[in-house]
């Protein structure tokens, strides 16, 4: 009969644990200096080695032959039964997931009573899925765990220990507990290596790359996964097998979905599903390759360095690292995080998947506010893409009507840097002439609302409705059409990008004034507190507080909300 990988390549000695040195060296020095613990808890993913770390103690504790340094022969016969798991009289395997109840944990115990067959062995049981006992079998173990019988060894093997602390707290005093390691991909790569060449069977370094991924640091998966591979065909296991065997997509898809985010080609995503359908790829495991992709590239644009890539994914991300910044990156692969449980529950995985890329691919870029807010406060000149204003454009403050025209290019540089941050840049309005009076002012008001709209929308809509009322050069007064405190500070922060239009079609410096409906003079009318206006205030003020926030919403034309 055919025994499989896992059982033929298991450990049979502590220094063949993979990964697991630390649970190693305490366990061979409990057996070589003879201190050994009554109860033992061993915790950790599945298939990294907790049931054969058992194993391997049990065999040590009853080898005639074990070494000075503590390892079992592994050969002679005693080693042989415990190893394979047959019929022992001093070592005892208990699957708790079926033996759970407090019957078959008073039976442990009564059994636990009587010695081991030959004076100088040890009883051991091993008690595997531990955290499947009820509360009431802990409570009847409880008793022979705090006071053993003589050379009685327990050995608990759980993965999930935080249900034994619930359960049975007191219990976990009494045990000593050792935390397994999950295995990386390169041990794992290097022992399916170990494996395949005792095998006498060649492999691509991508196949054992995508096994060690697909196995998410549990040995045994891996092996079960080469099993599986080499069962599907003859000869030398390859990438296109190994694919075949787990249904991934090939790395030509995670390339073209790469370069769909970064064309933000959102036709093609339909497309790409359709593909992967088509290929049978199982699409949850593509997302998670996807996001094992995207995370490995955040992973190099953070100057670390990824490992478990294909040469192929790797040659790729190293073209592309530029493609997406990584405040992207977290943002996405927090969205597939989020959509994690939806793509196992939902009855629809193909509406998932493409929502989710769709998603990615329509995602709003980040920018950089650190940069906004410094070139939001170099003030015009040169260099700065046209920040100083066209024909009549100031780079002045408010308060200096006669200031720099942007027509002189910032020459000197005696331009100090404005009180206020400036307009993102230099609004374009259409060619406009007309005199500075009141009737001049009127007839290119509309044309300057929607200049300004084009460069923010939010003023634009703020200036909707409004009227001028009044001029007196430099001043133009504009009235609002209803009391609207919100729209009334965003035109009074905002006032210099309407002045330039002003300026620009009156051909003269201009100094913008804003009035309620009905207010006379520059003396506000008291308003009623009303909810929206305490909300205006609230914001205000904080604008007032945070400088650095003002500029940025300011910038990026923001409407700042509670």
């Amino acid at each position: 009969m055919t025994i499989s990988l896992a059982r033929r390549y298991r450990p049979k000695r502590f220094s063949d644990l993979l990964v697991q040195d630390h649970v190693a060296a305490v366990l061979r020095g409990a057996v070589s200096r003879d201190r050994i613990g009554h109860g033992y808890l061993l915790t950790g993913p599945r298939g990294v080695g907790k049931t054969t770390a058992a194993r391997i103690l049990a065999m040590a504790l009853n080898c005639p032959n074990r070494t000075t340094e503590g390892d079992p022969c592994g050969e002679c016969e005693s080693c042989e039964r415990i190893w394979s798991g047959g019929a022992s009289l001093d070592v005892v395997e208990i699957d708790a997931a079926s033996n759970r109840g407090v019957d078959d944990a008073r039976d442990l115990r009564e059994r636990a009573m009587y010695a081991p067959s030959e004076e100088s062995h040890y009883k051991v049981y091993i008690v595997d899925e531990a955290h499947m006992l009820t509360r009431e079998a802990w409570n009847a173990l409880l008793k022979v765990l705090e006071e053993p019988p003589p050379r009685v060894v327990f050995v608990f093997a759980t993965t999930e220990p935080q249900k034994i602390a619930n359960t049975a707290a007191p219990v976990l005093s009494r045990l000593q507990r050792f935390d397994f390691r999950r295995i990386g991909p390169a041990a794992i790569r290097d022992r399916l290596r170990a494996v395949l060449d005792a095998e006498g069977i060649s492999a691509d370094d991508d196949a054992l790359t995508l096994i060690a991924r697909h196995a998410d640091g549990g040995m045994r998966d891996a092996l079960s996964v080469l099993d599986q591979c080499l069962s599907l065909g003859e000869g030398q296991v390859t990438a296109a097998r190994v694919r075949e065997t787990l249904g991934l997509a090939s790395d030509e898809l995670l390339t073209d979905l790469l370069m769909l985010i970064a064309e933000r080609d959102a036709a093609g995503v339909f497309r790409l599903v359709d593909a992967l359908l088509e290929s049978g790829a199982d699409l949850g495991e593509f997302l998670l390759a996807a996001g094992e992709m995207l995370r490995a590239m955040l992973l190099l644009k953070v100057g670390g360095t990824p490992e478990g890539l294909t040469e192929a994914v790797r040659a790729v991300l190293d073209r592309n690292i530029d493609a997406l910044s990584a405040g992207d990156l977290l943002r996405m692969l927090k969205l597939l995080a989020d959509q994690e449980e939806s793509l196992r529950r939902s009855a629809s995985p193909r509406l998932v998947t493409e929502t989710l890329l769709l998603r990615w691919v329509m995602l709003d870029r980040t920018v950089d506010l650190e940069q906004v807010i410094a070139g939001g406060r170099t003030g015009g000149g040169e260099g700065q893409g046209g920040r100083t204003g066209g024909q009549g454009g100031r780079t002045g403050g408010r308060d200096e009507p006669g200031g720099q025209t942007g027509g002189q290019g910032g020459q000197g540089g005696q331009a100090a840097p404005p009180a206020e941050p400036p307009s993102r840049r230099a609004v374009e309005p259409a060619t406009l002439s007309a005199p500075f009076t009141l009737a001049g002012a009127q007839s290119v008001w509309p044309s300057a609302i929607e200049a300004v709209r084009e460069q923010s929308r939010f003023l634009g809509e703020a200036l909707a409705g409004t009227r001028v009322v009044e001029v007196e050069a430099p001043v133009v007064r504009l009235e609002l059409p209803e009391a609207n405190p919100m729209n009334h500070e965003n035109i009074e922060r905002q006032a210099r990008m309407v002045e330039t239009v002003l300026a620009a079609a009156l051909g003269a410096p201009v100094r913008l004034k804003v009035q309620g409906p009905g207010s006379q003079g520059d003396a506000p009318r008291p308003r009623p507190i009303t909810e929206a206006s305490a909300r205006a205030d609230r914001l205000s003020g904080l604008r007032r507080k945070d400088p650095a926030l003002d500029v940025a919403a300011t910038e990026l034309d923001l409407e700042i909300v509670d």
